[in-house]
């Protein structure tokens, strides 16, 4: 049974007429798939059935060192969105729920290598000099999430200092242990900062240039 509808596939069909350039679905898997890699593999296989202009490139995790190492893969189910360049934009979980809908607007974002961030945030972003890595920490059935998501990976394809992550938190309790997950979405940056919430974009801005150590600068 297909994970996507007939007529959200219909839908979409149409959606993916409206991009520019190729995008490529970077998934790394490993040959015993683990609980959530089988149905992450057919939703991405059924995602690139829908458009010829969405490749599917699966790898395994420990067989494939060499791209695990290039795309800093470092837990699985992983899905890389890659355009004209990598830009950073990872989905480390299964994108289902609403999350879903995250990975269909990257998609298209990563297609027209563009996002509708503010000029004042794309300034904002070019000042960045240190690698900056954001983690979001989800759950697929929280309607906050994607908003948190969206707006990393937004920065991710809009500055190459930035690389950001969805982490789906049910499948990673580790992470969720480490990082004291108790209400999502939770976003860690570089380790240092954290808050809890779909911030707007500007204060959303105002923490990764935080973790930096630069603080924003206004007109």
């Amino acid at each position: 049974m297909p994970h996507i509808s007939k007529e959200h596939q219909d839908y979409l069909k149409q959606e993916f007429g409206k991009m520019t350039q190729p995008v490529k679905l970077v998934y790394f898997t490993q040959e015993f798939e683990c609980q959530y890699c089988q149905i992450t593999r057919e939703l991405l296989t059924e995602i690139a059935d829908l458009s010829d202009r969405i490749n599917l490139e699966i790898y395994d995790f420990v067989k494939d060192s060499e791209k695990v190492k290039q795309y800093q893969v470092d837990k699985i189910p992983a899905v890389a969105v890659e355009g004209a360049y990598d830009y950073g934009i990872r989905y480390f979980g299964v994108p289902m729920g609403y999350e879903f809908s995250s990975l269909i607007e990257d998609i298209l974002d990563v297609s027209r290598d563009s996002t509708n961030l503010s000029e004042e945030t794309k300034q904002q972003l070019k000042r960045l000099t240190k690698p900056i890595h954001i983690q979001v920490f989800i759950t697929l059935t929280c309607p906050y999430c994607p908003a948190a998501v969206r707006m990393a990976h937004k920065m991710a394809l809009e500055s190459e200092m930035v690389r950001a992550d969805m982490v789906e938190s049910s499948e990673f309790p580790q992470l969720v242990y480490k990082y004291h997950v108790s209400a999502v979405p939770k976003v860690i940056i570089n380790e240092t900062v954290e808050f809890e919430g779909a911030l707007p974009e500007s204060n959303y801005l105002a923490k990764v240039m935080e973790a930096e150590g630069k603080a924003m600068v206004t007109k």
